[in-house]
């Protein structure tokens, strides 16, 4: 099995929104991707509420059965219709995929 982290710190206003309604509209966005690709067996998204200086405001916990799925979510069309908003929102990101 596969696990796919996520972390995002996001700007304090972008696009429009406050750093809490864009955390809202990036779970949103994501969660709905639930279902709709091929081997991600699930995906939950996470808005912190503790806002201390070393939080994260948003983070994405995925699992696949294998690498080739994680491969298959991050190049599928519906993940990359999503990206640029994140891009735009966050300020900085931290990744970790690993194998149980």
């Amino acid at each position: 099995m596969i696990k796919h982290i996520v972390f995002w710190k996001l700007k304090k206003s972008a696009l429009g929104g406050s750093r809490e309604e864009n955390a809202k509209l990036i779970k949103e966005k994501l969660e709905a991707l639930n279902g709709r690709i091929p081997g991600l067996l699930s995906l939950e998204v996470g808005i912190d509420f503790s806002k201390t200086k070393i939080s994260a405001d948003v983070v994405a916990y995925c699992t696949f059965a294998n690498r080739e799925h994680l491969d298959n979510y991050l190049n599928h069309p519906d993940h990359t219709a999503v990206v640029p908003f994140i891009v735009k929102v966050n300020s900085e990101f931290r990744v970790a995929d690993y194998e149980i």
